[in-house]
């Protein structure tokens, strides 16, 4: 198969091209973080625990887990973007505060692909949304870094870019050979149109570098089977279906990862 002879910038964008640029699907990302916000009450402890969160500063699953009265670590890649109050250090290591009645968060400077910081075995939790593990090409040290802060019987909620969205931007650049081999790729490195690079993930993928790192996985499944396309045009044609279009999406049982362009899945660390 030969290359389009038309120019990139002349050709129109796929949808999944456009997943770099939100903004151009706010009907779609507005119900994606309402399913996110949904799926992370769902997941959060009932009783009040010390919960890691790697996802991002912009990560919108915090605040949930912090009105749900558990005491958040979140991390954040620079000093400029840190609260004045910081965590407070013994031996060079971060102790986390046990939790108030009410949900408290606390922010620490340092790279979420290596945890240094803390000592092993202090979280119940660890939230790895919004994509961030996929940024972390070396995915399966970043797990390992997960699975040793946890405690035994804590649990890991994660999110990656799917194999479905690699092979979408990959043709949408005209990655032809890349393309043909994606399926069956031990490692499927994808460049955004940002220039950034994403690692993505079959289901069995995912569900082996967990198992490598310790982690016994509990469920997976795509962040939304509702497609970008259907959700707008239901929203179109009811502004007030958002509820709705929500519960269908929890109540989904698909499970293949062949339908969605991330996928999210919960493990739990053996003790």
């Amino acid at each position: 198969m030969q290359p389009s002879s038309t120019p990139a910038s002349e050709r129109p964008r796929s949808p999944a091209a456009q997943f770099a640029t939100p903004d151009r699907l706010s009907d779609y990302w507005r119900f994606y973080w309402a399913v996110a916000e949904a799926q992370i009450a769902r997941w959060l402890p009932e009783a009040p625990s010390r919960l890691l969160d790697v996802s991002s500063p912009d990560y919108q699953g915090t605040p949930r887990a912090v009105a749900a009265g558990h005491d958040v670590v979140t991390l954040l890649p620079s000093a400029d973007m840190a609260v004045r109050r910081p965590l407070t250090l013994v031996n060079g290591r971060a102790v986390v505060p046990r939790p108030a009645r009410r949900g408290r968060l606390r922010h620490v400077v340092g790279d979420s692909a290596f945890l240094r910081n803390f000592a092993s075995e202090v979280f119940d939790g660890v939230i790895a949304d919004n994509r961030v593990l996929s940024r972390h090409l070396a995915t399966e040290s970043s797990v390992a870094e997960v699975a040793r802060v946890l405690r035994p019987g804590g649990r890991a909620l994660l999110c990656v870019d799917s194999v479905v969205l690699g092979m979408a931007l990959l043709a949408e650049q005209d990655c032809w050979p890349e393309l043909s081999h994606a399926p069956s790729a031990d490692v499927l490195l994808v460049p955004w149109p940002d220039g950034s690079i994403t690692r993505c993930f079959t289901a069995e993928q995912l569900t082996e570098t967990l198992s490598d790192a310790g982690l016994e996985l509990e469920w997976i499944k795509p962040r939304t089977v509702l497609s970008a396309s259907t959700v707008e045009m239901m929203l179109a044609r009811d502004p007030r279906s958002m509820g709705r279009l929500v519960e269908m999406e929890l109540r989904a049982t698909e499970s293949d990862d062949y339908v969605g362009v991330h996928l999210v899945a919960s493990a739990r660390k053996p003790g």
